[in-house]
């Protein structure tokens, strides 16, 4: 029973010894998570406002024969640019060549009549005072005469009517610009001097071009609502296309809508820019930005910075005890890369800009500083 007794107090011995042992080592030490922080930057910016538009042909002409006939001759490419006046189609001339020559002899016995009523009028008039004729042939040989003369005007007009409808079986183009394709081709007949004409082809302009965009009302307001709608005039407005980075061409804006749509809650706004290598076509869709005001001091962070808390826009400040602080700030708009804070921060200060998430107000960090670039 002794030995029993000395074994286990030997075997208790030994089990407070480690543990003692245990006790003496250092508690853990929790890590302090690394963040990257970067100052906001104070930087003199111009606001835009963005929109999306689409371009339109300053002049649209659908291209309609003014006579009937059939087709002679096609002379136009089909999408060649033409300039006004080219000839663009013919129609037979013939039967048209056949009234100018009828027009013509018609004109030829309206002179004759009219040569024969004024010598009898002349005749009449020196019979007359030896009454060799009575006052009522004189009359009459009067009215013969206006008669033969009205008789000359109307052929006259006839003739330049046939002339006209002549001139028009030669098909010209009514402006510069580029043609479309051949919608009827040779050989065909065709109606026209109607509204339901047949269609030819059509002519687009394209130097200079309109964008067409609509803005909402605060754009409206900030822009033209404050001045009168002819104050609008002459902004400037940058537009880029779908695969071109940035607004590379300037236009001048030169029209707003005398309006707003109800319904959707937007004006019409137009821009025109010169388009002299033809790059843009009617219908293309184009990025429009529009200058929103005299260039300003603005304070700048990039946006992977700022936090969601629910409705609210946040950032992570960097204190001086190189803990962490819950700042909420209302932003803007992203000016070249960077977006605008309007209120709840100062140039300079240092904000968590990597690592937001692995870090909660009031804790501790090791910064790591880095320069608040710009993200394209």
């Amino acid at each position: 029973m002794r030995h029993i007794f000395l074994r286990s107090t030997s075997l208790l011995a030994a089990i407070v010894a480690l543990s003692a042992t245990a006790c003496s080592k250092p508690a853990p030490v929790a890590s302090v998570p690394e963040v990257t922080v970067a100052p906001a930057v104070d930087r003199q910016i111009t606001e835009w406002d963005d929109f999306t538009g689409h371009f339109e042909a300053i002049q649209s002409v659908e291209v309609r024969p003014r006579v009937s006939g059939f087709i002679d001759h096609v002379s136009f490419p089909e999408g060649a640019t033409v300039q006004q006046g080219s000839v663009l189609l013919t129609i037979d001339p013939r039967p048209y060549e056949a009234e100018v020559s009828h027009a013509e002899a018609e004109l030829e016995q309206a002179k004759t009549h009219e040569s024969l009523a004024k010598q009898q009028l002349d005749r009449a008039n020196k019979l007359v005072n030896t009454q060799a004729i009575s006052r009522e042939e004189l009359d009459s040989r009067t009215s013969g005469l206006a008669e033969g003369s009205a008789a000359v005007r109307a052929a006259e007009a006839a003739l330049r009517n046939a002339k006209l409808n002549l001139e028009w079986t030669t098909v010209r183009a009514p402006i510069s610009g580029r043609v479309g394709r051949a919608e009827i081709t040779a050989g065909n007949l065709v109606q026209g001097g109607s509204p339901t004409a047949s269609l030819l082809t059509t002519i687009v302009s394209l130097d200079p071009i309109f964008v067409y965009f609509d803005s909402d009302e605060q754009a409206y307001l900030k822009y033209v609502g404050a001045t009168g709608a002819a104050q609008g005039k002459g902004h400037t407005v940058q537009i880029g296309l779908a695969n071109e980075t940035g607004f590379p061409h300037e236009g001048t804006l030169d029209f707003v809508d005398n309006r707003v749509d109800r319904t959707a809650g937007t004006m019409r706004i137009r821009a025109v820019l010169r388009n002299p290598d033809h790059q843009f076509a009617p219908g293309l869709f184009a990025r429009v930005r529009l200058a929103g005001g005299a260039q300003r001091q603005a304070t700048m962070i990039q946006d992977q910075a700022i936090g969601t808390d629910q409705d609210r826009k946040f950032v992570l400040v960097l204190k001086s005890d190189s803990t962490v602080e819950y700042r909420a700030i209302e932003v803007g708009r992203v000016v070249d890369g960077l977006r605008v804070v309007q209120t709840g921060l100062k140039p300079g200060e240092n904000i968590v800009i990597n690592g937001l998430l692995r870090v909660r107000p009031g804790m501790k960090v090791a910064p790591k500083h880095a320069a608040m670039l710009a993200i394209k």
